[in-house]
């Protein structure tokens, strides 16, 4: 009796069973139960935080004319007070120059003020961000209205029929990051004995024709976007490798918990700060800045240059993107004897016993 008192309070049967549900599969099964209501409760919070009310931050905009005088301030500043934002005015001398700096993304649209500012015409350019083309556009002349101003609107860059909210590059964007990881997880569970070399191939092979397929789709069956094929080609699958890439260099630097931190960062962070779904004047000012250094922002950034402002593509998204590749190759390979996946090399006394048999 003494015994047996002794080995409880010294809490011997309470480990025991405790050890025993760390070793069965009801242990991991919990983890999996709360990890998966946290990423659920994250994921529906990083999106409604970025999406569900969309506010302008600041607003770059180009002005020409007589925007210096007293009724071109005033038709400014009431602006301003109306969307309870910034706008950041770039001059231009010419209207010509200002269409330039839309063509080059650097504005969202041109004001030119005549008449001491008593009458303005607005060029807004939906391509830029149907958004952020929609609020001033519903904005301006209202604003006109109250300071005797006539506002003429136009969208001089206007989205294609079959995309009237510009959301298909979002969301072939995301197709493409989504399926990207969720590929290199199948090549490590049903292929996983290839060596790293063959698992880079596989994933080159993956997403060129997963990309070409998603554009296939989206431009020649359906016909929603007319695509710059061999360009968005590209850029699919570039960012179908990279998505792939990143979750491969997650496997070999947590194993099975590689999921949490690709999902955290492709899914969670990377789709609501890209800026394909709402334009990013209008995103909380850190998901703007974090979101274009990440694979999905640098994906549909690239892509929408590549379809709506043809001739004036950017570097950045591509070297974003290039940069994640390399990143997440060389952490492969360099530590790819801890990846899971490989075939094992055979012992030096396994031939012998193979030729006695």
């Amino acid at each position: 009796m003494a015994h047996t008192s002794q080995e409880t309070d010294d809490g011997g049967p309470a480990r025991g069973r405790w050890s025993a549900f760390r070793q069965s599969p009801f242990w991991p099964a919990t983890v999996l139960v709360l990890i998966l209501a946290a990423a659920a409760g994250f994921f529906a919070g990083s999106y409604t935080y970025s999406m569900a009310n969309p506010t302008p931050r600041l607003i770059p905009t180009a002005v020409v004319g007589s925007y210096e005088k007293a009724g071109g301030r005033a038709f400014l500043r009431g602006l301003e007070q109306a969307l309870n934002t910034s706008v950041r005015v770039h001059p231009y001398e010419t209207r010509a120059a200002a269409r330039e700096a839309i063509e080059q993304q650097e504005v969202f649209a041109v004001f030119e003020l005549r008449d001491d500012g008593r009458d303005a015409a607005l060029d807004v350019s939906g391509a830029s961000g149907a958004s952020v083309a929609e609020l001033l556009a519903q904005t301006a002349p209202a604003v006109g209205k109250k300071l005797g101003v006539q506002v003429t609107v136009r969208d001089v860059n206007p989205l294609q029929r079959g995309d009237p909210r510009g959301l298909a590059i979002f969301y072939i964007s995301l197709a493409a990051v989504i399926i990207g990881f969720v590929g290199a997880i199948q090549l490590s569970v049903h292929a996983r004995a290839l060596t790293p070399l063959e698992r880079i191939l596989f994933t080159v092979a993956y997403a060129l024709l997963g990309g070409f397929v998603i554009a296939a789709t989206v431009d020649w069956l359906l016909g929603a976007v007319d695509l710059p094929f061999a360009e968005s080609w590209l850029i699919l699958a570039l960012t179908m490798f990279v998505s792939g890439m990143v979750f491969t260099m997650f496997n070999t630097m947590f194993g099975r918990w590689a999921m949490l931190p690709t999902w955290g960062l492709m899914v969670i962070i990377g789709n609501p700060s890209s800026g394909g779904a709402v334009s990013w004047p209008l995103l909380p000012s850190p998901l703007g800045v974090i979101g274009r250094w990440l694979p999905p922002g640098a994906s549909v950034n690239a892509q929408h240059t590549a379809v709506y402002f043809q001739g004036h593509q950017h570097v950045f998204p591509f070297l974003v993107l290039a940069g994640w590749a390399l990143l997440s190759c060389t952490v492969f390979w360099v530590w790819r004897h801890r990846h899971p996946g490989g075939r094992e090399k055979e012992s030096p006394e396994a031939e012998p016993e193979a030729a006695v048999s």
